[in-house]
């Protein structure tokens, strides 16, 4: 695999990049590894990085993107926090991944069984931890279709959840962010949404978060 340059970047379209995703991760669910070269690809990109994507994922040990997605260094910005929620210091990050480094696309990446989701479906208040799990607590209040048991214990109810939660974090990067946006109406970028299940290793991406400007 070669090592991405400003030139191939530029030449990767939203659509395309979305497909690369998709690509690396069938080699990871395959047990494949594209053949690159790691140190090599530390050496060429020590002077610049032109990455192809920016994800923003769960702090979980299980769901590093780099290994999901099979990329190799210099390929993606890697945003992680537990629960995958966005704040005013992730935005600044994905701005920069995409306006100044030209990420062309951007990933929200939920995970089945994630421990932040179930922590806000129990109401848990722990330390700062409590400002965090809140920032999920809307995703928990627009589950509806759960009616008993709407805890940890319930994997659909906390599947649910996990599925909103991806999904209002799309909607809140592109409401809360006027480079985002515009840059997605000009068509200079992509944003989707996708959940990673842990059993597997495949992602799923969800259709009605797919903007391609």
């Amino acid at each position: 695999m070669k090592t991405l340059t400003k030139e191939i970047q530029e030449a990767i379209t939203p659509a395309m990049a979305i497909e690369l995703l998709k690509e690396g991760n069938k080699r990871f669910v395959q047990n494949l590894k594209a053949n690159r070269n790691l140190l090599q690809q530390a050496n060429e990109t020590s002077d610049g990085q032109h990455p192809f994507a920016v994800i923003l994922s769960c702090i979980d040990s299980r769901t590093s993107a780099e290994l999901i997605f099979d990329q190799g260094l210099g390929d993606i910005f890697s945003v992680r926090i537990a629960g995958n929620i966005v704040n005013e210091d992730i935005l600044g990050s994905i701005e920069f991944a995409c306006k100044v480094a030209g990420s062309k696309i951007i990933v929200v990446l939920g995970h089945s069984k994630c421990g932040a989701i179930k922590g806000a479906c129990d109401h848990v208040e722990m330390g700062n931890l409590t400002a965090l799990l809140a920032k999920i607590r809307p995703a928990v209040d627009e589950e509806r279709q759960t009616k008993k048991n709407r805890n940890s214990t319930n994997a659909k109810f906390v599947e649910n959840v996990a599925e909103i939660n991806v999904k209002r974090t799309v909607k809140a990067i592109t409401e809360r962010s006027t480079i985002i946006k515009q840059m997605l109406d000009n068509g200079e970028i992509g944003i989707v949404g996708g959940i990673h299940e842990l059993s597997t290793g495949q992602v799923s991406f969800y259709p009605d978060t797919i903007k391609l400007g």
